[in-house]
């Protein structure tokens, strides 16, 4: 028994003939005529009394046809409600981001996506990527704001913007005082705070400037004493005199002013390119939608940003 049988014996009760059903279904008359055919040798019952010129519905195939009629209808239901919920902003989104993305883009982001989608809420976890990975991965976050490179399996990614690196180094250090942008080899020869490990940012760091690891005894202490810290703890150290340090664009803002001095890196500056990333089987595609037009409309400071 198909769903196809049970539209072939609705058009058939309704049109009366085997041909002008045979149309309304988009078939050959051959193929619906055998296809109901089986349909009755599988119930045991005839549901049509066939004559020359037209049809009748016996007693039992009356009922059936009705069950059919029923069953389609409620097949036309599951299909609204699936396209529903493609199309629908009105629930609630189970959203991932990285700790050097989360605390820099929720507060522009958020008030956005409020004026566009306000029956959208968001259910929101910040984490390591690799953590944020396996829970996108076994269904328990929808979606995930995170660093690229990023290849997993069953995973598809809409990239969102692209940032430039930026140095931070104290008020009171040399390079504050250079106009010129700053080198790799400036930087040898100052302290570099880094994030700890299972931060990709760290490792994006390492991998633009190789040179930072190669530093001085304190270098490396200072390393281990903030192996796991936040953007946020190595801005403040930064200002209080302990280093310098690599930094996304996106981190620093208005407030740091005063705090320590920002450089421009020399070319070809770093960068990061930040984006969304979904299950291929997740099939909203109006929240994608959503998520690209809300980063547009956001206001990135310096004109630091490529979209």
């Amino acid at each position: 028994m198909t769903l196809s049988e049970l539209k072939y014996i609705v058009a058939l009760a309704k049109a009366k003939h085997f041909g002008k059903a045979s149309e309304m279904c988009f078939v050959s008359q051959p193929t619906l005529s055998v296809a109901i055919k089986k349909f009755e040798e599988e119930l045991g019952v005839s549901l049509f009394e066939r004559r020359k010129k037209d049809i009748l519905i016996t007693p039992i195939g009356e009922q059936v046809i009705l069950l059919a009629e029923n069953i389609i209808e409620k097949t036309q239901q599951i299909k609204q409600i699936a396209k529903d919920s493609i199309d629908d902003l009105n629930t609630e989104l189970r959203l991932g981001i990285i700790y050097t993305i989360g605390p820099y883009l929720l507060p522009k982001l958020v008030p956005i996506l409020k004026k566009l989608a306000p029956d959208t809420h968001l259910i929101i976890e910040e984490n390591f990527t690799t953590v944020l990975s396996e829970k996108l991965q076994n269904g328990e976050l929808d979606l995930v704001i995170l660093s690229l490179p990023f290849k997993e399996a069953n995973i598809e990614t809409l990239e969102l913007y692209e940032e430039p690196f930026m140095a931070i180094v104290p008020n009171d250090d040399p390079l504050a005082e250079k106009t010129a942008l700053l080198t790799a080899k400036d930087l040898i020869h100052t302290n570099i705070l880094l994030l700890g490990s299972g931060h990709c940012f760290r490792d994006q760091v390492v991998e633009a400037f190789p040179t930072l690891q190669n530093n001085s005894y304190n270098h490396a202490a200072l390393q281990k004493t903030f192996e796991g810290s936040s953007l946020e703890t190595i801005r403040y150290m930064v200002a209080s005199g302990v280093g310098s340090s690599i930094v996304p664009a996106t981190s620093l803002s208005e407030r740091d002013q005063g705090l320590f001095s920002i450089k421009t890196l020399q070319d070809p500056v770093p960068t990061r390119k930040v984006a969304l990333a979904w299950r291929k089987t997740y099939t909203r595609d109006k929240v994608f939608d959503l998520f690209e037009k809300a980063i547009k409309q956001i206001e990135f400071p310096g004109e630091l940003i490529k979209k």
